[in-house]
């Protein structure tokens, strides 16, 4: 499914490596980078920058990629900063990392995916490396996948996060799609997505979206699950999972991570990437993981040692203070009970908030069906306006959206969510 945001998205990415410089001619104009084109704009970064000329007063941000408060501010959890004071009691030096960083988080990240009963973090078949977030754990797994399955097609559901193509395509990774979203059902596509991981060649990586799937909110259901796992292990395919929302989606870790426990009980090798910019709003300490599952231990030490050459060259080892705080609030108990009530408030608000504006879309009068808005789970929502709607959303009304009709729910507050279903009445009566 070819979408508004991927087409951009393709286009930045062509525009950053498909042409060659000139440089001969560059060298003698005395302006060496004369071939570099101008690349087109970030689609989300553009919503931001369009919002921040508007002068209206009600105009909302419905672009913005991280949680808000219901005043719409920057949310720092009390846990995060008790865990701080406490780090900064210790007084700990700022030495390196190894370059498979905090031991400590690395188990901690293991143990919140898999679940502390599960048998696997035991078998020494798991290895986790810490990463630059969840970006910087694709970039790693990305190139490992290269240097291993160079010719491994990647998978991605249609759509899928922005990020994910350009990370793959950057390393030279044939990059396909398998169908994921109904725009006719707002929901999954579950007879299209079976039929593509069914026709997959063997071999292929298949990405996967834990929870929250960005940028739709639709999720497969329990069943659908496990007719993709079937397919993917009948089909001899690689599965590689995305988790960005572990508990930030539902609110329960383990109703989150219940698709990779699930994969892990069937008897999956998997690659796992982690990020805790969002359950523990640790945005810009950049925090995550990346994790192989994998046939035995001697295989999980070889694949470890290839993570280490990977790392060395392309960061050489992560920042510490992230790790430390999420390694902080794991192993204490009053902080990690803290954690857990904040993290489901955030996604107690989110899930109101969708509960909001599906009531004040009827209130408004909409004979629409709009029950996709809650069926739908975690920060994004796809409405279902088409690009059209969008831009009326934002001339007419002051709401800004990407225009594949996605919208944020972190945006939307107990102040603007009226003001909001007032305007998406508006443009689809």
């Amino acid at each position: 499914m070819a979408l508004r945001q991927s087409s951009v998205i393709a286009a930045r990415y062509a525009a950053i490596g498909s042409r060659s410089l000139s440089t001969s001619s560059s060298r003698k104009s005395g302006a060496w980078w004369d071939g570099v084109e101008m690349g087109p704009p970030d689609p989300i970064l553009g919503v931001t920058e369009a919002f921040k000329k508007d002068s209206n007063p009600q105009k909302i941000n419905l672009g913005v990629g991280a949680y808000r408060d219901d005043a719409g501010k920057p949310f720092v959890l009390e846990a995060v900063t008790k865990a701080e004071e406490i780090l900064l009691s210790k007084k700990l030096d700022k030495e390196y990392l190894g370059i498979t960083g905090l031991a400590e988080f690395n188990k901690s990240a293991a143990t919140l995916a898999f679940g502390s009963e599960s048998g696997l973090l035991e078998s020494g078949r798991v290895v986790t490396v810490q990463s630059l977030s969840g970006t910087g754990s694709l970039r790693v797994g990305s190139m490992f996948f290269k240097k291993f399955m160079p010719t491994a097609a990647i998978y991605l559901p249609a759509p899928s996060w922005g990020n994910h193509t350009p990370i793959f395509k950057h390393v030279g990774h044939e990059v396909k799609s398998y169908r994921y979203y109904d725009k006719n059902t707002c929901g999954f596509d579950a007879a299209g997505a079976m039929e593509d991981l069914n026709n997959a060649p063997e071999g292929s990586v298949i990405m996967l979206h834990a929870c929250a799937h960005n940028p739709t909110g639709v999720d497969p259901t329990r069943e659908d699950w496990k007719e993709m796992s079937s397919i993917i292990k009948n089909k001899k395919l690689f599965p590689f999972f995305d988790m960005a929302y572990q508990g930030f989606a539902s609110g329960d870790l383990d109703i989150d991570a219940w698709p990779i426990r699930y994969f892990v009980e069937e008897g999956h090798c998997m690659a796992l990437s982690q990020s805790f910019s969002k359950n523990m709003g640790l945005y810009g300490e950049r925090v995550g993981a990346f994790t192989f599952v994998c046939s035995s231990p001697d295989e999980m030490k070889r694949v470890e040692s290839q993570l280490k050459i990977i790392i060395r060259p392309l960061y050489s080892n992560p920042p510490v203070h992230g790790a430390r705080i999420v390694a902080e609030i794991m192993k204490s108990p009053e902080l990690h009970g803290l954690w857990l009530n904040e993290m489901k408030g955030m996604a107690d608000r989110i899930i109101t908030m969708r509960e909001q504006l599906k009531s004040n879309l009827a209130e408004e009068g909409s004979q629409r069906n709009w029950e996709h808005i809650t069926d739908q789970i975690g920060m994004f929502c796809f409405t279902g306006l088409t690009p059209e709607q969008v831009d009326k959303m934002k001339n007419d009304h002051s709401v800004y959206l990407t225009r594949d009709g996605r919208i944020s729910i972190a945006g939307v507050s107990s102040t603007n969510n009226r003001y909001l279903a007032h305007a998406m009445h508006a443009v689809t009566k």
